[in-house]
């Protein structure tokens, strides 16, 4: 779910804007997946741009202190949602941690970089949300360390159905600044997409594993 639609068109704006957010339905990008993409996300490009990344900070800050105020630690994926879990967690004056995709293969073995306590409470930031695997495996690596997970925030998700699934067997509330719809409605709205650009990528979110360029 989203935080609410205004933040939804706002972030879409200002992702759009700095060019995070690429609409290509003529020159799809190919994602690491081997899926054909007329989107490509990084959001990791709003820190580059201060104004954005305070927006996207303060707009996380806001609703985690209304939907959350009982949290005592913030959790960033890495790699791209470490650098705005830190800031989060600044603002919120609360400990902050990392979750590696998996356990290091050197050293002490982390996966889990940082101090935490069992027991604690625990949200999980993430910039992107695909398929959601990623997501949830960094959730498990928490839970498996004894935190109590309240939910996981993210800057932008594409929506997907597999991911609202697994994150509903997971039983884990997920909560968007902004999301493909939104994202579409804001293109529009501003001249960015064409109608018959907006169908395309309408088309592309419905079965992207095999969806071609016509």
């Amino acid at each position: 779910m989203i935080c609410n639609k205004d933040t939804a068109k706002k972030t879409a704006k200002l992702l759009l804007e700095i060019e995070a957010i690429k609409l290509q339905p003529n020159q799809p990008f190919t994602w690491a997946s081997g899926w054909l993409s007329p989107i490509y996300c990084d959001n990791r490009i709003s820190l580059s741009h201060p104004k954005v990344r305070d927006y996207i900070r303060d707009r996380f800050v806001e609703n985690i202190q209304k939907n959350y105020p009982d949290v005592e630690v913030i959790a960033g994926v890495a790699t791209g949602a470490i650098a705005i879990g830190v800031l989060i967690a600044e603002a919120l004056e609360l400990p902050f941690i990392y979750v590696r995709p998996e356990p290091k293969k050197h050293g002490r073995q982390n996966q889990i970089e940082g101090y935490l306590e069992k027991g604690k409470k625990v949200l999980v930031i993430e910039d992107l949300i695909s398929t959601g695997k990623s997501s949830i495996n960094a959730v498990k690596a928490l839970q498996n360390a004894e935190a109590t997970i309240l939910g996981m925030y993210a800057i932008f998700s594409y929506d997907f159905t597999t991911a609202k699934e697994l994150f509903d067997k997971e039983n884990i509330r997920l909560i968007t600044l902004s999301d493909y719809p939104s994202l579409l409605i804001q293109a529009k709205e501003s001249g960015t997409i064409s109608d018959l650009e907006s169908a395309v990528l309408k088309l592309w979110r419905k079965d992207p594993n095999s969806w071609k360029v016509n």
